[in-house]
């Protein structure tokens, strides 16, 4: 569902201890004759995974649509689990029974003076035969759309995200009663129908703009990776902020016998209904609309000048949906862990795609699958992993990660009991190591990815980032800060892919990999996202599948055979401090804005409202910022700094082999992440129990860090500013006092 491409920067340094010449410092985590050994076993198992294993994996798994609920997505689970047990590894399949709407009709037409209707099927390309699977192909739609049939003139909202609508406003334009066209991208496609509704649209159409991800980015497929035409991007509209997994079951695995809600009660469909169309269907619409010229920075690639509206183009949309419900297949394998069975390293990516999937997501999972392999035949050779490691083939990620949010919230109380770390990765490609998850697990992956070679430049996976990262810096002290760090930032997680019950409903702290950043996304959630495409312009050799083995391979090993868990809370509590330092920030430009659009509408800039009711309006004041007491947030910072600070020098001087209490010790390390959630979940969205990352209520994907103060803010709500810092605040003290209880227990170990 996610794909990685974004640049990671620079983080603080850390102190190494001198070596004698030519031996490497112990892993974090080992005494220095255990790392010598997991050395030797994580070399063994980078040499196993091979290219044309990946190549064979993906052109079985990728043959057919494979989507949830599909005859070839359940030949798939079963292929799995039993290619799993034929390396000697256990496996089997959990099901569960989820809502999948799939439709029943279509339609979308200009109507009036011009009349169009839109193909809304995308065209076979004769050389690519995969295309031609139309008996089994899903329709391009959007799922968890309403049904509706409405009528009304359109109005072109450029990506529809909250910015857009704030421009429309200056421009006088209202979507009230209209039906809504947006680009995608910007933000998660479920936030466009979201905002829409909320301002008043009664129909929402979304199109991929050939500036984006066709023409004018490239040479269009078959001749180019990028967005055909006639291509259209399917995809969930499940309003995912509020949370994740099968609309009828909240909170619970979807068993046969699970309580369901009726559809009338699910909160996390569309208000209003919803369409994907190409740009060759869109061109029509767009062209039809009158009005205002769009600005600037909204004109788009195609050949046409962008107009707002409204109309006079009137257009008929139409949408109805069958609402079944249909089997979902986990494949799930077992590695029983020796002398700390009870603790889990949980490693997943889902393998059901929206078509054929050859990128999102079987590129990722034919790792996971020789990940798996590898690990089989280290087990033979006498390896054994100190914790228990499951290994997972999610279904139903692509609808809205319900085959991992099903199984997670089955397994919960087992879970936050005994998982340590998840580990998650979903479509890879050619290029960059991309590096997301908890912050405390930011050194040991830095680390990881310093023993993994590059196959383009023969550089470790961590120096080729750091060198673009430098080329990407935007200074000349950001460019001698990475060149001097020892460790890079990792991104903050939002959603998108299957860490997301793990981490942010659970609190278990989790890392999201994957290599990207060269090569066309063009295909994305299209019947052209196929081996034939994938071969040709992605990973061809395959050569990043098997990194992207190596790497997770190697974390998971790693994270399983380490006496301590190799946690670090120093790059945590700088990163929380930088997010603090954000929302300071955040508050005096809200300030300045409310002072910039108050002098506006006394200058006339700005018209002032006789109905501040109007959703399309601006008030006829803005109210003024009032100061925010954040300290219960400051002092929480101050106090996990402090108690990290503590950490490290005990971690530093502890011998491994006379800690008493060491499953003790790991037991407090693995609930250091549990600690930064609520029972009571982020205000609305209770779900969503991490108090620390959250992907955006307007974003969807992309990440709110410390959301409940952070958007409380954006929205101007102060009062839910204030309490939320407290409650914040309260997790990282608890989350310090954690801390200190594992730092006692490293003293007793001191040498």
């Amino acid at each position: 569902m996610r794909h990685f491409g974004s640049t990671c920067s620079a983080l603080l340094l850390w102190t190494t201890f001198a070596l004698p010449l030519g031996e490497e410092a112990p892993l974090r985590g080992f005494t220095a004759e255990a790392s010598r050994i997991e050395r030797e076993w994580e070399a063994k198992f980078r040499a196993i995974p091979r290219p044309d294993s990946l190549r064979e994996y993906m052109k079985r798994l990728a043959a057919r649509p494979q989507h949830l609920g599909s005859a070839y997505g359940r030949n798939n689970a079963e292929w799995l689990r039993d290619k799993f047990r034929s390396w000697g590894l256990d496996a089997s399949i959990e099901t569960f029974d989820v809502l999948f709407p799939t439709p029943k009709e279509r339609v979308l037409e200009l109507t009036g003076a011009t009349h169009f209707i839109a193909k809304l099927q995308e065209p076979v390309i004769p050389t690519d035969p995969t295309t031609s699977q139309r008996e089994e192909q899903l329709p391009t739609y959007n799922a968890y759309s309403i049904d509706g049939d409405v009528t009304a003139p359109l109005v072109f909202v450029n990506y529809g995200i909250p910015a857009d609508y704030e421009q429309l406003e200056k421009m006088g334009v209202s979507v009230k009663g209209a039906i809504v066209i947006a680009k995608y991208g910007q933000s998660w496609r479920g936030i466009k129908p979201k905002l829409a509704a909320e301002k008043g649209a009664i129909g929402c159409i979304i199109y991929s703009d050939p500036h984006d991800d066709g023409y004018h980015a490239g040479d269009v497929y078959p001749k180019g990776a990028y967005r055909p035409k006639g291509g259209v991007q399917r995809g969930s509209v499940m309003d995912m902020p509020l949370r994740a997994g099968d609309p009828l079951t909240p909170n619970v695995g979807a068993t046969a016998t699970a309580k369901r809600l009726e559809l009338s009660q699910v909160e996390t469909l569309t208000k209003i209904p919803v369409l994907p169309i190409s740009y060759e269907d869109a061109q029509p619409l767009l062209s039809a609309i009158d009005g205002r010229v769009a600005p600037e920075s909204w004109q788009g690639g195609l050949p046409i000048t962008y107009h707002v509206g409204p109309g006079p183009a009137q257009v008929h949309l139409k949408l109805q949906f069958n609402w079944n419900r249909v089997p979902l297949y986990d494949v799930i394998i077992r590695i029983p862990g020796t002398t700390a069975a009870n603790e889990w390293i949980v490693r997943g990516n889902h393998r059901d795609g929206w078509v054929n999937g050859a990128s999102d997501p079987i590129s990722g999972q034919i790792a996971l699958m020789e990940e798996a392999r590898a690990l089989a035949a280290l087990l033979k050779q006498g390896w054994q992993p100190k914790r228990t490691i499951i290994y997972a083939a999610w279904d139903g990620e692509e609808e809205g990660l319900i085959g991992s949010t099903e199984w997670a919230e089955q397994h919960a109380e087992d879970l936050r009991q005994h998982a340590a770390v998840y580990i998650n990765t979903d479509a890879s490609g050619r290029g960059y190591l991309g590096m997301g998850g908890s912050h405390s697990l930011q050194r040991f992956i830095n680390g990881v990815a310093k023993d993994i070679t590059d196959p383009e430049t023969n550089l470790s996976a961590w120096k080729r980032l750091q060198f673009r990262n430098i080329v990407d810096a935007p200074s000349g002290p950001a460019r001698s800060s990475l060149r001097s760090t020892t460790d890079l930032r990792i991104e903050a997680l939002g959603s998108g892919s299957d860490f997301t019950p793990f981490l942010q409903h659970l609190g278990i702290a989790s890392l999201n990999l994957g290599f990207g950043g060269e090569g066309g996304d063009g295909s994305y959630h299209s019947i052209y996202d196929d081996v034939a495409l994938f071969t040709r312009f992605s990973d061809t050799s395959f050569t990043y599948g098997r990194a992207l083995a190596q790497t997770v391979g190697t974390a998971v090993m790693r994270l399983a055979d380490a006496d301590i868990l190799p946690f670090e809370f120093q790059g945590q509590v700088d990163t929380y401090g930088r997010y603090l330092d954000e929302i300071h920030q955040l508050v005096e430009t809200k300030r300045e804005r409310a002072d910039e659009v108050n002098r506006e509408l006394a200058e006339g800039v700005l018209s002032a409202v006789s109905d501040p009711r109007e959703p399309n309006t601006l008030p006829a004041k803005v109210g003024a910022v009032p100061y925010l007491n954040l300290s219960a947030l400051e002092n929480g910072v101050a106090a996990l700094r402090a108690s990290a600070r503590r950490f490290e020098t005990a971690f530093d001087k502890a011998s491994i082999r006379t800690i008493a209490g060491l499953a003790e010790l790991n037991a407090d390390l693995t609930q250091t992440e549990r600690a930064l959630t609520s029972d009571r979940g982020l205000p609305r969205r209770p779900w969503y129990q991490h108090l620390l990352y959250a992907p955006g209520f307007y974003t969807g994907y992309g990440v709110k860090t410390i959301p409940g103060v952070r958007e409380a803010i954006e929205q101007g709500n102060w009062s839910e500013a204030e309490e939320e810092a407290v409650r914040v605040g309260a997790a990282l003290t608890k989350e310090a006092k954690l801390l200190d209880t594992a730092a006692a227990r490293l003293e007793s170990g001191a040498q």
